[in-house]
């Protein structure tokens, strides 16, 4: 390893919308169960923007309330909650330059992907995690805890990287991993075991209803419409309603428990008008909702889906399809092998989306999908959907989703859009065809060593959504670029080259190695050796 020096070049996230590009931050040496690494590649992600409006305010952000005590928490000083200023960036890979006293888990020379989310660190809202309360990756080294990046079953959130990948391909894979999670994730097609259910309706509700369901909740609660407002909230593991009165409708979602269930049980009845509906829960909380026209709510929980992947003969709709994001939903579902789907791709940039009808074409062909680019300004397909993939953080596309869609779709729910946002949803529509809201938020350590797998063994080419690189630099203005949907995929920033503004790909010229105009290993190792300094 070389000499590693007294400070560093990092990007900063001084206070809402205040970022800087620090040319001395000091190089932490690392103390007992602490690693240092040196990042090889960091990936713009949307998230930063998230914490980059929001800083303190982020739930991620905010300090560890279980699983470390204060004094631990103080012996880390990655460690920045609240209003200190944070490195942000997550889709990192690193190489161990150096091991605090103790530490023989790891060693000098070994190359990792950093898993971000720890959950075992809980915070107000959510959980502790890499780039948010924990420093990230937009800088030359990193300070880690074997303390914070180990969970309570003892696994590591460092994931062993081949040497033979490049390390764009493997910053990738963080991002890859949220994508995969987003369709495998399993769906809860039953009363949470050992959970809270309250059954809400008018007094002729049968009380023995619950011995109809499947799963054995750890206890029932009835309530009548009136009484719904006294429960107390985010306390119910699943909710079922008898009725089909909105205002009472409105009210139920704020009692669901992160990763909660709602059951609605119409018997014949209608809403009558749009239902205020919490879709930013939907992403964030994990909530579902599920429903029935007739009076069984066991018809509601036999129509949930066992996961979120499309299916069979399924049309596919991608709201938002040409950014970074909605770049890598295209590739996967052209890339699945799922037979006789079609895949729109809805963005109202005309350039992003000849961009992506330029790399999706011929995958389409390649796989056999039936491929079509669209601008929804210009007009709409004119179809109803089987699946949408929603990759704008607007809840007014959840509803619109509801519309479009044919019975039994998915709605996808991708973006973050915030918890405490809600959209206006026809739910008479939403149950009567029996529909199914989806999101999930980040992924798990499994997500990632399954997408590595696919990556290392040249099933899957992360390196297909890069767009543009830059060194430190030109990270500030990647992060703006992210912002302003300027791009149609992925921006790389490499730490090690020094004076990199950010670049996209079309502009690097003629020897920057690109493997038919796509990133590669050898367009990275050209870039190294034009830029690094030694």
């Amino acid at each position: 390893m070389n000499d590693i020096p007294p400070t560093e070049r990092a990007v900063q996230l001084v206070g809402p919308d205040r970022l800087a590009l620090n040319p001395a931050k000091p190089v932490v040496s690392p103390g007992p169960h602490q690693v240092l690494a040196k990042v090889e590649a960091i990936g713009l992600c949307f998230s930063d923007l998230k914490l980059l409006k929001q800083f303190s305010e982020h739930s991620r952000k905010s300090v560890v309330l279980e699983g470390l005590a204060p004094q631990t928490l103080s012996e880390m000083p990655h460690y920045v909650p609240d209003d200190a200023p944070t490195v942000p960036g997550h889709e990192a890979v690193i190489r161990v330059v150096k091991v605090g006293a103790g530490v023989d888990r790891y060693k000098i020379g070994e190359r990792f992907i950093v898993e971000t989310d720890y959950r075992w660190l809980p915070t107000e809202k959510s959980n502790a995690a890499f780039g948010y309360n924990f420093e990230g990756g937009l800088q030359e080294y990193v300070l880690l805890d074997e303390r914070v990046i180990t969970s309570p079953e003892g696994e590591s959130m460092l994931i062993p990287a081949p040497e033979d990948l490049s390390a764009s391909a493997l910053a990738l894979v963080e991002p890859w991993a949220c994508v995969e999670n987003a369709y495998v994730e399993a769906q809860r097609r039953a009363l949470k075991a050992g959970g809270r259910l309250l059954v809400v309706g008018d007094a002729s509700v049968d009380r023995g209803v619950v011995d109809r369901l499947p799963g054995r909740p750890g206890a029932v609660v009835f309530a009548d419409p009136g009484a719904v407002a006294a429960q107390p909230d985010a306390s119910f593991d699943d909710v079922v309603y008898f009725g089909a009165d909105a205002a009472t409708a409105e009210k139920l979602f704020a009692k669901l428990a992160p990763g909660g269930l709602l059951a609605i049980v119409q018997g014949g009845g209608k809403f009558g008008r749009p239902v205020e509906t919490q879709v930013g829960r939907v992403h964030y909380g994990g909530i579902r909702v599920v429903g029935t026209v007739g009076s069984d709510p066991a018809a509601a929980y036999a129509a949930i889906p066992a996961s979120a992947e499309i299916r069979r003969g399924d049309t596919v709709n991608i709201v938002g399809a040409a950014g970074p994001m909605g770049t890598m939903h295209v590739i996967r579902l052209l890339c699945q092998g799922v037979p006789d789907v079609t895949v729109y791709a809805g963005d109202l940039n005309d350039e992003r989306l000849a961009g992506l009808g330029r790399l999706a074409a011929p995958l389409a062909e390649q796989h056999r999908v039936a491929y079509h680019g669209y601008n929804p300004s210009k007009g709409q397909p004119g179809v109803a959907f089987d699946y949408t993939v929603l990759m704008a953080p607007a809840p007014a596309l959840a509803a619109q989703a509801v519309a479009a869609s044919a019975p039994r779709a998915i709605i996808n729910v991708f973006a973050g859009i915030p918890a405490d946002k809600t959209a206006l949803v026809d739910l008479d529509a939403y149950v009567a065809k029996q529909l199914y809201f989806i999101g999930t938020s980040g992924s798990v350590l499994k997500d990632m060593q399954q997408v590595l797998a696919k990556v290392a063994a040249r099933e899957l080419d992360t390196n297909l959504s890069v767009a543009a690189v830059a060194g430190l630099e030109g990270a500030i203005d990647g992060i703006r670029a992210v912002e302003k949907n300027l791009l149609p995929g992925k921006i790389l920033v490499y730490p090690d080259c020094r004076g990199l503004p950010l670049t996209p790909l079309s502009e690097l010229g003629g020897d920057a190695r690109l493997d038919g105009g796509h990133w590669s290993l050898e367009a990275e190792r050209a870039l190294l050796q034009r830029f690094a300094k030694p």
